[in-house]
C-alpha cells in the first residue's frame, strides 16, 4: 500500500499513522474487501531486523507499519524524521476488536497458551457477544502444520485474525500465508497481548507507559527471561540510533 508519509528507520519501513488514522485504513479496507497486513516494530524488532533477513522481509513487505514502542517514536524524532505518535499493538487491537463487535465483524485469535487464549474468548464473549468468535487455537504447533493452520483460519469467515506468538514465528507466518488468507480483511501480530487481556500479565500504569517506561514494567515481572531482550537489546538499539545520527555527513 503506497503511504507518502512512510519513513525508514534502521533498516525497518515505519507509516507515520496515528491510532485513529490507522484504525481509519483498516475499516476501508475490509468495506472494500481487501486484505491489510498488519505489523507494529518496538526496538527489540528493529534490533533483530538488522541481521534476520527473513524477519526484515516479513516487516518492511507488510501494508501497515506502526511504531508499538515509545523508544521507536524517540528514535524517529532523534534522526529528524518525527513519528506522529506511538502505536500500541494491544490498544490497537483492543480499538479493532470494538469495530468488529459494532459492524458485526468476526474476529479468529490464534496463539498463546490453550488456557490463554479460551480465556480471551470468553472475555470477549462476555464484554461483546459470542457471535464476534470466528474461531480460535493456540500458539504451540510444529512446522508441518502451518499450513493446515492458515487453511483453518481462512474457512472461518473471519474479517479479522490476531496471532499472539512470539517474534519472528507471527511476522513470517502472515507473511508467508497471506495468500491463503487473502480473504481475511486484516492480518495482524499482537505478540503477547493475549496474556494481558486473560489477566495473566499486568500492563504497565498509564504514566509508565508515556514516559516509555512499559518495557521496564515487564522487565520487573519477569527479570530472569526479559533481562536480555530488554536490557541487551535496548543498548543495541541505542547504539544503531547515535551510529545512524552521527554517521551521516
Amino acid at each position: 500500500m503506497s503511504n507518502p508519509l512512510r519513513i525508514k528507520i534502521l533498516n525497518s519501513t515505519i507509516d507515520n499513522l496515528s491510532m485513529q488514522e490507522t484504525l481509519a485504513l483498516v475499516q476501508e479496507k475490509i468495506q472494500a474487501g481487501e486484505q491489510l497486513h498488519h505489523v507494529v516494530v518496538n526496538a527489540g524488532k528493529v534490533v533483530s531486523m538488522q541481521k534476520d533477513s527473513e524477519l526484515r522481509q516479513s516487516v518492511n513487505h507488510s501494508d501497515i507499519i506502526n511504531a508499538d514502542g515509545q523508544a521507536v517514536v524517540w528514535a524517529s524524532r532523534f534522526l529528524g524524521k518525527p513519528l506522529k505518535e506511538r502505536v500500541a499493538g494491544i490498544d490497537l487491537m483492543a480499538n479493532l476488536v470494538e469495530m468488529a463487535h459494532k459492524n458485526n465483524y468476526k474476529i479468529f485469535l490464534f496463539g498463546a497458551k490453550e488456557d490463554v487464549v479460551k480465556m480471551v474468548v470468553e472475555k470477549y464473549s462476555e464484554i461483546y457477544s459470542p457471535n464476534i468468535i470466528a474461531g480460535y487455537r493456540n500458539g504451540y504447533f510444529s512446522p508441518s502444520e502451518e499450513k493446515e493452520i492458515a487453511q483453518q483460519i481462512a474457512d472461518s469467515g473471519t474479517q479479522m485474525l490476531f496471532v499472539a506468538i512470539s517474534s519472528p514465528i507471527k511476522e513470517n507466518f502472515l507473511f508467508k500465508y497471506r495468500d491463503i488468507l487473502k480473504n481475511v480483511n486484516l492480518i495482524m501480530g499482537v505478540g503477547g497481548s493475549f496474556d494481558v487481556v486473560a489477566g495473566k500479565t499486568k500492563r504497565a500504569p498509564t504514566w509508565m507507559q508515556k514516559a516509555g517506561l512499559e518495557w521496564f514494567y515487564r522487565f520487573a515481572q519477569e527479570p530472569r527471561r526479559m533481562w536480555k531482550r530488554y536490557l541487551v537489546g535496548n543498548s543495541k538499539f541505542i547504539y544503531l540510533v547515535l551510529r545512524e545520527r552521527f554517521s551521516k555527513k
